[in-house]
């Protein structure tokens, strides 16, 4: 296992006033002169590469908004998170943080992030996410009858959030790209927000994907360039309680057209129901609920029928 930091660019300040700032209790001042050139918006990749190797390619996860790598890493309840679960299958993973998160680092706002940071309040997961049907079902800890997300450890989930900017899809989009020019051919397993990097680094880089792996895709990419996937098999995938939410049958069916799009020019996207196949109470975080193996088992087999898997 190791890691690396990858992307980004130098952006220069200057007109900031020099201080004096006490950087520890009792310490002696440093002067901090803010001017200057700083490195911003690169990412942070962690990989794991197993003796038996036997999946073809590495296989990249790419997180969703307002989270980080930890995602797939042990989940909430103590569980096996897909991380360990796919590299006990053979493959080499290489799971990020991507631009603005976790141990990528930050910038400063508004000269170089330009917007605000968003931040999310506790209950704001558990009624989007759908663990629960929706406003004013955190505070009655009402769940979604059936729902597979462990809720005795919600609180643990929400340890995980951090701010995320809304004005950075440029840079992440980059170092995504430079992620793949570094290390693919791969395949490329990505969550919710990632819809949109997942989708787009594929189209700019078609001849590096083997497969793509969209987990409820919250955005797509260029409908204008759906032809540039026809080649890559796609997998999409969506959980349970749709239908009753406010806004997943809209992103659904975004994310469906977009598959459709993609099928008219010439691709192969497979769109999933995971109730439909028997599994069934899975909220958006559906690589923390408890089924969460099966879903991973499910992805495996898909996997081993582009004979991506020795």
């Amino acid at each position: 296992m190791g890691s690396f930091h990858l992307g980004g660019r130098e952006v220069e300040i200057s007109g900031k006033p020099v201080a004096e700032i006490g950087l520890a209790p009792g310490g002696v001042p440093a002067t901090i002169d803010p001017n200057g050139k700083y490195l911003v918006e690169s990412m942070y990749v962690q990989y794991f590469l197993p003796v038996d190797r036997r999946g073809a390619v590495p296989l990249l996860l790419w997180h969703g908004g307002g989270l980080t790598g930890v995602t797939y890493e042990t989940k909430p309840d103590g569980g096996e998170g897909w991380l360990t679960w796919f590299l006990k299958e053979g493959w080499d993973v290489y799971n990020s943080d991507a631009v603005e998160r976790g141990r990528a680092g930050w910038a400063m706002y508004p000269d170089i992030f330009t917007t605000e940071p968003v931040f999310l309040p506790i209950a704001n997961p558990w009624e989007r996410f759908r663990i629960g049907p929706g406003p004013g079902s955190y505070s009655a800890r009402q769940t979604n009858p059936g729902t597979q997300f462990p809720v005795e450890h919600y609180e643990s989930f929400v340890r995980q959030n951090v701010p995320r900017w809304t004005s950075n899809d440029a840079p992440t989009l980059a170092a995504y790209t430079a992620l793949v020019d570094k290390v693919c051919p791969c395949v490329i397993l990505f969550h919710s927000q990632a819809g949109q990097f997942g989708y787009k680094v594929a189209q700019a880089r078609p001849e590096k994907i083997r497969a793509l792996i969209a987990v409820e895709p919250a955005a797509v990419g260029d409908t204008e360039h759906a032809a540039r996937l026809a080649g890559i098999p796609t997998l999409v995938l969506y959980g349970d309680f749709i239908e009753q939410d406010p806004r997943w049958p809209t992103i659904r069916r975004n994310g469906v057209a977009f598959a459709d799009a993609v099928n008219k020019a010439g691709g192969k996207v497979e769109v999933v129901d995971l109730p439909k196949v028997g599994i069934k109470g899975n909220s958006h975080m559906i690589m923390m609920d408890k089924n969460s193996s099966d879903v991973a088992a499910y992805i495996q087999a898909w996997l081993e029928t582009q004979e991506l898997y020795r």
